[in-house]
C-alpha cells in the first residue's frame, strides 16, 4: 500500500515562505538555528536595546525638564550627546579585539551591568558638569555593547539568513529609541516630584532598574562564537553542526591576533571602501532623529508628553523598514539594490528638508521617510560580513573601525551641522545632508566593481576557506572545488551537489594563522 508523504503544517510553510528556515533545512539543523535565536539574537537584542533605552533618554529627558533643572542652554544638549560619543569612541576597537580573546558571556554583562550604575546616576546629577561626567563612562562602558553583539550575532549565521537577523538586531535600536519616548511620558505624567525626583529624573532611575538586570540573561545564555562555544544550552554534535554549517558557506574559523591581522583589514580595499559608504548611509537620516524632535517641540512647546509620542513615529517606520529590507535582501541574495532604493529616499528628503518653504504635510513626509531609509542603511553590516565572512578576527575588527566612523562622525557633525541652537531651521545641516546623499548613491556600485574584479584576478575567499578546511563538492561524481559565484552564496546553487564537510570539533584554543 502506497504512503503519502506528510505535507509540513501551516507555521512550517510560513517561516519556509518568509525564508526563517528554509523549507529544504533539515530537521536538527532547524532545532539547531532556533537554539541560535534564542541563545544569541535573544540576549544580543535585550542587551542593544537597555542600551538604545538609556541614551536615547537624554533627548526625551531634555524636553521633559531636565534643560531647565540642570541649565542646558545653548548647545549643551549637543556638548552632552558628544561626550558620550567621545566615551564610546575611545575603546571601541580595542574592544572587539578583546572580546575575540576573552569570554563574552561574561564581558558583555559586565559592561552592561556598567553603564547601568552610571545611568542611574544620571538622575541624581546636580549640574551641566557631573551630567558631562556620566554621559562620558556611560559611553565608555557601552562601547562594548553594539559592536560586540553585532559581532557575535554575525558569527553563527550563514548568509541566507545574515540579512533576517541583523534586521530583527537593528530593529532595537528604535524599538529602544521609541520605549524611552513613552517611558519618559509615563514618567512625567505619573512619577513627577514622587519622592522628591522631578519626572525626568525617574526615567535614568527606571531604566537602570531595567538594565542592570538584563545583564544576568548574558552570563546564563550567551554561547559566544561557534570556535569558542562553552554553552551548556548546545550538544557536541550541534557545536559540530554549528562550525560545519559556516565552513560549508565560506565563514572561515578563528585565525588568531597576531601582526598579520593589521594587514588582513588595512591590505586591501574593503575596509575603506565600506567605512565610506557605511559611514555616509548611516549619517544621511540622522534628520529623523534629533531635528525631528526638536522640529516638534518648537511645534508644541507647552506638551512634552505629545512631543515624545509623535517623536516615536519615525521610530516605528525604521522598525517596519528594517524587517521589510533585511527579509527581503537573504531573497533577494545581496543588498545593494534596497540600498540604492533607501539612498534615493534619503536624498528626496533632504532636498524638501533643505528647501523648508514647503507645505507642512511634505515636511511630515520627509521626517518619516528618513525613518524608513534607515531600514535598507543597516543592510551595510551584513554585506560588510559576508565580505569578511574568511576572517572572524577582521571581521569584528573591522566592524569596530566602521562603527568609530560613525561614532566619530557623532561626535562632531551635530556640533558644526546640527547644533541646537539652530532649531528647527538647522539650514546648514540639511545642506550637508544633500551633499552626502549625492555622493553615496555614487560610491554604492563600487564594492560590486571591486568585488567583480577581484573574482577575475581568481581571489576566491570562499574556495580558500574550503581548501583549508577540507570541503569537497560532489558534481555528477566528480570531486571539484566550486568558488563563490556571487556575494551571497545561496543554496540554490549546490542544488545538484552534495558539500562534504570534515567534522570540526569545537576549539576554544585554536592559533591558526594565515598562511
Amino acid at each position: 500500500m502506497a504512503t503519502t508523504e506528510k505535507k509540513p503544517g501551516i507555521l512550517r510553510r510560513f517561516v519556509a515562505w518568509i525564508d526563517w528556515y528554509p523549507i529544504d533545512m533539515s530537521d536538527e539543523e532547524r532545532k539547531l538555528v532556533n537554539k541560535i535565536d534564542w541563545l544569541v539574537l535573544s540576549f544580543s537584542c535585550i542587551a542593544y536595546f537597555t542600551k538604545n533605552l538609556d541614551v536615547s533618554a537624554l533627548s526625551n529627558a531634555y524636553v521633559a525638564g531636565m534643560d531647565t533643572d540642570l541649565e542646558l542652554t545653548g548647545d549643551r544638549l549637543n556638548y552632552a550627546n558628544a561626550m558620550y560619543y567621545v566615551g564610546y569612541c575611545l575603546f571601541q576597537i580595542p574592544s572587539n579585539i578583546v572580546l575575540t580573546k576573552l569570554r563574552a558571556e561574561y564581558y558583555l554583562p559586565a559592561a552592561e551591568v556598567t553603564w547601568g550604575v552610571f545611568t542611574l546616576a544620571i538622575a541624581f546629577v546636580k549640574n551641566y558638569p557631573q551630567l558631562m561626567v556620566m554621559r562620558f563612562f556611560i559611553g565608555l562602558s557601552s562601547t562594548a555593547c553594539y559592536v560586540g553583539n553585532v559581532h557575535i550575532v554575525n558569527s553563527w549565521y550563514t548568509r541566507r539568513e545574515l540579512g533576517k537577523r541583523n534586521a530583527i538586531y537593528a530593529c532595537v535600536w528604535p524599538l529602544g529609541a521609541m520605549f524611552a519616548g513613552y517611558l519618559q511620558s509615563a514618567a512625567y505624567n505619573n512619577l513627577h516630584n514622587v519622592g522628591g525626583l522631578e519626572g525626568w529624573r525617574w526615567l535614568f532611575v527606571i531604566c537602570a532598574i531595567i538594565t542592570i538586570p538584563c545583564a544576568l540573561i548574558g552570563v546564563i545564555f550567551c554561547p559566544n562564537v561557534p570556535d569558542r562555544c562553552r554553552s551548556r544550552w548546545l550538544t557536541e554534535r550541534e557545536k559540530e553542526l554549528a562550525m560545519n554549517r559556516l565552513l560549508k558557506d565560506g565563514f572561515g574559523k578563528t585565525k588568531g591576533i597576531d601582526r598579520t591581522l593589521i594587514k588582513r583589514i588595512l591590505g586591501n580595499w574593503r575596509i575603506y571602501v565600506f567605512f565610506t559608504i557605511g559611514n555616509l548611509f548611516w549619517m544621511t537620516p540622522f534628520p529623523s532623529t534629533t531635528p525631528y524632535l526638536l522640529w516638534l517641540n518648537d511645534k508644541y512647546p507647552d506638551n512634552p508628553s505629545f512631543v515624545n509620542d509623535l517623536s516615536t513615529i519615525s521610530y516605528a517606520a525604521t522598525v517596519v523598514s528594517n524587517l521589510v529590507c533585511g527579509f527581503a535582501s537573504d531573497m533577494r541574495k545581496n543588498r545593494w539594490e534596497l540600498m540604492a532604493y533607501g539612498g534615493v529616499l534619503i536624498l528626496v528628503s533632504n532636498i524638501i528638508l533643505l528647501v523648508w518653504k514647503v507645505p507642512e504635510g511634505a515636511k511630515w513626509f520627509a521626517f518619516i521617510a528618513l525613518g524608513v531609509a534607515n531600514g535598507p542603511t543597516n543592510l551595510i553590516i551584513p554585506w560588510l560580513a559576508e565580505t569578511y565572512a574568511h576572517d572572524l578576527e577582521a571581521r569584528s575588527t573591522s566592524i569596530a573601525i566602521v562603527n568609530v566612523g560613525w561614532v566619530v562622525i557623532n561626535l562632531v557633525v551635530p556640533l558644526v551641522a546640527w547644533p541646537t541652537s539652530k532649531a528647527p531651521r538647522f539650514f546648514g545641516g540639511y545642506i550637508w545632508s544633500t551633499i552626502c546623499s549625492v555622493v553615496e548613491l555614487a560610491l554604492l556600485p563600487l564594492p560590486l566593481y571591486l568585488n567583480a574584479r577581484d573574482k577575475k584576478r581568481g581571489i576566491d575567499f570562499t574556495r580558500q576557506v574550503w581548501e583549508e578546511n577540507g570541503i569537497q563538492v560532489l558534481r555528477d561524481g566528480d570531486i571539484e572545488l566550486v568558488g563563490a559565484q556571487s556575494d551571497v552564496v545561496s543554496s540554490e546553487k549546490l542544488d545538484d551537489a552534495t558539500v562534504n564537510v570534515s567534522p570540526v570539533k569545537s576549539d576554544i584554543n585554536s592559533k591558526q594563522t594565515m598562511d
